[in-house]
This record gives structure tokens, C-alpha cells and sequence, in this order.
């Protein structure tokens, strides 16, 4: 059996001394670091390079300065469209807290253990469908002669005419990324230190002031996580706005795709409001990661 000498191992080790510590790192997270440049990184640069070019059109010159894409932004008309579309995503968000804590709270606190899997598992389920299956299904719904009114008739209750409306793409949106919330939820409600809860309740607390002042500090940063990615992802939604609310519901994500592939065709204008969008979310990303952080540490 040979064994490896003394002058070859201190020479491994001296070897091993000599490479930089900061390699390993870079060995570890460079596919990824790839991955994200070319996927992410560039793409965006792209966009932000685009968003900077003047507009040109056949035979004309749409804005002459690649600021004045940004400049265009503000007009009344874009500012309406960009105003509804905070509209929906925050009217999204605030529906699927209000509807997805109570399911996640009843899922995580209420039910036995060995059908919480089970349970998420089910409600969960629609999002194995296609988006755009989803939004027709709630067009047959709610479309004047659907089943919504079809039931609402047969009650004595008159017929709700919502589609291409508003409210249809709240329903729409909020039915679609109700399940993210839960999941987000479910996760930091499983975490709840039950303990907490007893001793307060120990201590005279009433029920109100047992969610508020305990259930809730804690899971803070699960509320604030599931908001920002419903809010970002409502930010960008196009199937639901497009099919469920008509033409009288233009939002962001339509208006930029007609600049790149509609009728317009002004790819600077387009990629002006993408980079705003991109800014926003992740001025939204940055404020999570400084202030959920701390929220976090002083639950």
C-alpha cells in the first residue's frame, strides 16, 4: 500500500494557501452569476440603451431627443393609464390579504397537521391552469348571460352587468394571485410561536388584541413579502386587464406592448416606460429587503 510522501502533501497544502480566498465564491455562484447577466442583466442595459435612442418612424422623427421618451410619460393620457394601473394592482393587493390571511390563518392555526398539505396543495390548484384558461373561464362567468347572472335570477336578484368593466379585472387579477399571498402566508403563520399567543391570552388579552398585537408583529414580514409580489406581479398583468376589462382598460403592460408590437411602433417610448416599471419595482424590492429585515428582528 504506498503512501503519499511528506514533501507532496505540504506541497498540496501550499498550493491550496496560495489560491485567493474570494475563488471559491466565484466558483460557486459563477453559472448563476452568468445565468442572471444574460437573462436579466443585459436585457435590462438593452432596455435602458433603447429607452435613451429618439423615436424614428418612416419619414419622420417621433421625439428628437431620447429624453423626451421620458418626457411623453407625463402627458395626461399616459399618466391616467399608469394611474389605473397602480389602481389594479393595488386594488389587487389588498383583496388577497384580506381574503388570504383568514384562509392561511384557518390552513396553518385551525386545521389538523396532516391535512394542511393537502389543503394547500388544493388551493393551489388553479395555478396548474393556463392564466389565459382562467380568464376566459371568468368571461363565461360573468358575462351578461353567465352563470353569475344566471344565478343571481333565479333568486330575484338583478343582473350585475361587470364585465369589461373595472371590477371584472379585480376579480380576474385577484382570483389569479390569491394563491401566492396564501402560500406566503401560510409559510409565516406555520412559524407562529404559539407560545406567545397563550401567554398573552394568559395575561387578559382579548382576541382582537391577541391577532394585533401578537399575530400580526410576527408575521409582518410575511404580509409585506406577499403584498410586494402580488402588487409587482398585478403591476405587470396583461391577460386579466386585456380580456376581462375591454378597451376602457389599458394599463402599463398593454400600452407597452402596442410601442413594441402594436400599431405604434415606437420602441424608445416602450422601453421608456418598461425601465420606469423596472424602477419601481425595484425601488419597492429595496425598500423589502431594508425595512422587512428590521421588522423582522424586532418581532
Amino acid at each position: 500500500m504506498s503512501h503519499a510522501s511528506p514533501s507532496a502533501s505540504s506541497s498540496v497544502s501550499s498550493h491550496d494557501r496560495d489560491l485567493p480566498k474570494w475563488i471559491e465564491p466565484l466558483l460557486l455562484l459563477g453559472p448563476t452569476g452568468v445565468w442572471l447577466g444574460l437573462l436579466l442583466v443585459i436585457p435590462t442595459l438593452l432596455i435602458l440603451e433603447l429607452s435613451l435612442v429618439p423615436s424614428i418612424r418612416p419619414g419622420q422623427v417621433v421625439n428628437p431627443s431620447g429624453l423626451d421618451n421620458y418626457a411623453l410619460i407625463f402627458q395626461p393620457i399616459y399618466i391616467q393609464v399608469l394611474a389605473r394601473s397602480l389602481f389594479f394592482a393595488l386594488g389587487t393587493t389588498i383583496i388577497c390579504l384580506l381574503l388570504g390571511f383568514p384562509v392561511a390563518y384557518w390552513i396553518a392555526l385551525m386545521v389538523p397537521k396532516r391535512w394542511q398539505n393537502l389543503l394547500v396543495v388544493g388551493f393551489v390548484l388553479p395555478l396548474w391552469t393556463s392564466s389565459l384558461l382562467r380568464s376566459y373561464a371568468w368571461i363565461t362567468i360573468l358575462r351578461p348571460t353567465g352563470v353569475l347572472n344566471s344565478v343571481l335570477n333565479s333568486v330575484g336578484v338583478p343582473s350585475l352587468d361587470i364585465l369589461n368593466r373595472s371590477p371584472a379585472v379585480l376579480v380576474g387579477m385577484s382570483y389569479s394571485l390569491l394563491p401566492y399571498m396564501v402560500l406566503i402566508l401560510y409559510a409565516s403563520l406555520e412559524k407562529l410561536n404559539r407560545q406567545l399567543l397563550e401567554a398573552a391570552a394568559d395575561l387578559g388579552a382579548t382576541p382582537f388584541q391577541v391577532f394585533w398585537r401578537v399575530t400580526v408583529p410576527q408575521t409582518l414580514p410575511g404580509i409585506t413579502a406577499g403584498a410586494l409580489l402580488v402588487f409587482i406581479t398585478g403591476l405587470g398583468d396583461f391577460v386579466d386587464p386585456e380580456l376581462l376589462g375591454g378597451a376602457s382598460s389599458m394599463t402599463a403592460a398593454r400600452l407597452i406592448y402596442n410601442q413594441f408590437l402594436g400599431a405604434t411602433q415606437n420602441w424608445g417610448f416602450g422601453s421608456a416606460l418598461s425601465s420606469l416599471l423596472i424602477l419601481a419595482v425595484s425601488l419597492a424590492i429595496a425598500l423589502l429587503l431594508k425595512y422587512g429585515d428590521r421588522n423582522a428582528s424586532n418581532v
